[in-house]
């Protein structure tokens, strides 16, 4: 017992008078305890743990994102010859990671492009808008896309049109077919016979449908009472506090508004998920050339249209040979010229002859290009602007 006293003494063991240091009674270990761990070092041991665990708590997340920043920056092998990673998950990660520097303003579909209905819109001319831009909602204005009303969705449309052509009749009809069946004394031959024929009538008003004939295509929008709230966003806002609103709120469409109050663009929650998991397309959505030609020498192109595509649309005058190694897109193209990703407006002069306007890109990736050629006349006319400019 000496040897036990002894090895416990320096972790909190009882002193002459019974009572441990702290001045509280001796405590013996429980029945069955193991009495060869001292109950100090097993504190100690609890005290250490807790320690590293509050120490590194607050790294962790920091910790998480670097060893995963790094991982996807070098393509390690797993000692099959397999990489750790598919490009898509690669994509996909780097999308995610790179989603709390994205903002709304590079996202937004810029003011130009919204397509809304004006508040005194007509029903008719409402169903062609939202046949001819495809999109299932739409942002309402007033007298000009300053002054926002709200967002109408095609499927309250569609409600509004069934509740108004569904016969009345035909309602009245069965409700009053429901009371009759539930009467009692109103089981006799005749009656069965009537209430068959009555049933077989009703039948066949209710296989004529909706009557179409009750839609007034000439209502407005504001008429209509159909018009649900939209969200209002700053540009500056980011697209993962966009993503967390937007669910909190359940709606799915913001209007971005600038300094001064006036609609500097739309944003849906289907372009935050695009930057995470790319382009999506649905069966409505027209698969559209990835290169046209605009005008007289000017071509408007998908970024991801290849250099060779390209080519064989605008002519072989198009030199690429330059950058045949480097890229495969034109996307591939301009991030080679720059080494970076152009800016939306941005100019980029690199295959000679030829001048490429940036008309949609976001923090990533370049979207849409305008390529221009210069004629004879417009080149010698820039050299003399650019000696001009030097001098």
């Amino acid at each position: 017992m000496s040897d036990s006293s002894t090895a416990m003494a320096p972790t909190g063991a009882p002193n002459e008078t019974g009572a441990d240091e702290s001045g509280g009674p001796r405590s013996e270990p429980p029945a069955g305890e193991d009495r060869s761990r001292p109950q100090g070092e097993v504190r100690n041991r609890e005290g250490f743990l807790s320690n590293v665990l509050w120490r590194f708590r607050p790294r962790m997340p920091r910790l998480m994102r670097e060893d995963l920043t790094q991982a996807l920056s070098q393509h390690s092998d797993d000692g099959d010859g397999a990489d750790s990673f598919s490009p898509e998950e690669r994509a996909m990660l780097n999308n995610i990671l790179a989603l709390r520097e994205v903002r709304v303003e590079d996202i937004m579909v810029p003011r130009a492009d919204i397509k809304a209905a004006d508040i005194t819109t007509t029903l008719g001319d409402l169903m062609k808008l939202f046949e001819a831009s495809g999109h299932s909602r739409m942002p309402v204005y007033g007298e000009s896309l300053d002054d926002p009303r709200g967002m109408i969705h095609i499927r309250d449309v569609v409600a509004h049109i069934t509740r108004v052509a569904r016969p009345a009749r035909s309602r009245n009809g069965q409700e009053r077919a429901q009371g009759e069946r539930h009467q009692p004394g109103r089981t006799s031959g005749g009656d069965r016979g009537n209430g068959e024929k009555n049933g077989q009538g009703g039948e066949r008003k209710a296989k004529t449908g909706l009557d179409l004939r009750q839609i007034n295509l000439a209502r407005t929008v504001e008429s209509l009472g159909i018009l649900r709230k939209v969200l209002f966003v700053p540009p500056s806002m980011l697209a993962s506090d966009l993503m967390a609103r937007m669910q909190a709120t359940r709606t799915q469409m913001a209007l971005v508004i600038d300094e001064y109050g006036g609609t500097d663009g739309l944003v849906s929650l289907e372009d935050v998920i695009e930057m995470v998991v790319g382009n999506i397309e649905d069966e409505h959505d027209d698969e559209a050339p990835m290169i046209r030609q605009a005008g007289d020498g000017i071509y408007t192109a998908d970024a991801r249209a290849g250099l060779q595509e390209v080519r064989t649309l605008i002519g072989d005058d198009f030199d690429i040979s330059e950058y045949e190694e480097e890229a495969d897109t034109i996307g591939g193209l301009l991030f080679s010229e720059l080494g970076r990703v152009p800016t939306r407006g941005e100019v980029v002069q690199a295959v000679p002859g030829f001048e490429f306007q940036v008309l949609e890109a976001d923090p990533r990736r370049v979207r849409r290009v305008r390529i221009v050629r210069f004629r004879q006349g417009e080149k010698r006319r820039r050299i003399v602007e650019g000696l001009a400019a030097a001098s």
